[in-house]
């Protein structure tokens, strides 16, 4: 694929701007420190792109402004009594070590990873992260059969994955969506209304005032779910582009 790269100046803020074979404009803001980047057609003229992101200016400051506000989890080591959340509830790690597969248990207020002795911190982190991909695979096909009829659309399929800077997407052209891994951790409630959101794409792909109007009717509370996981730390990461 062809693609054309160069930095835009505006004031004090870099945005990179990545020229490449596509049709309409992408604007990102990636964590966490509000890094600003837009994709755009081959063919859309430097000028046409400034105007673009000028006219974006109001919208960039106040994502970069929720991504340097929110808090982030200290890097995770996987020692017991580290803490761990799952569904909005915070668990206290415990790690035992027996000649058996990996396996992760919740019991009262520990998350039980059983694994091999001599385990790295990199192989406790695999097998967690692998955990937490199940347990929203299994949760989200209930929500996505909850929703269809009330919303009149049919997902044909949905992916789990991790995702640096957004909780969902849509593939309106599939009728895909996929969700961040990370919504595991999450209130059950948060996770229903990125599914819900991401289902609404498939009706308006845009966040237009009629997007707006329709999760108002599905979900009404859906801004306090989306303030909620705002607020929620997010984890840590080791942030590249």
């Amino acid at each position: 694929m062809i693609t054309e790269n160069f930095t835009l100046k505006l004031n004090e803020l870099d945005i990179e701007i990545v020229q490449k074979n596509i049709k309409h404009v992408h604007l990102s803001v990636y964590p966490p420190d509000g890094k600003v980047k837009v994709s755009a057609p081959l063919s859309m003229a430097p000028d046409t792109l400034r105007v673009f992101v000028i006219s974006k200016l109001a919208w960039i400051k106040k994502q970069q402004s929720k991504l340097r506000a929110q808090q982030r989890e200290a890097p995770r080591e996987y020692l017991d009594r580290e803490s761990h959340y799952v569904w909005g509830k915070r668990y206290l790690l415990k790690i035992e070590e027996a000649e058996a597969p990996p396996r992760i248990e919740l019991k009262h207020n520990k998350l039980v990873l059983s694994v091999r002795p001599g385990a790295s911190r990199e192989r406790k982190q695999a097998i967690l992260e692998a955990w937490y991909r199940d347990n929203l695979r299994q949760a989200v096909p209930a929500l996505i059969e909850k929703w269809q009829p009330r919303m009149g659309v049919c997902v044909n399929r949905f992916y789990v994955q991790s995702m640096k800077t957004k909780w969902g997407s849509c593939s309106v052209h599939s009728g895909s969506i996929r969700l961040n891994t990370e919504l595991a951790k999450k209130p059950r409630a948060c996770l229903e209304y990125i599914v819900v959101h991401e289902m609404t794409h498939l009706l308006e792909p845009t966040h237009n005032s009629r997007f707006i109007g329709l999760m108002d009717r599905f979900m009404p509370k859906w801004r306090f779910y989306r303030d909620e996981l705002n607020r929620l730390p997010v984890r840590h990461e080791e942030w590249g582009y």
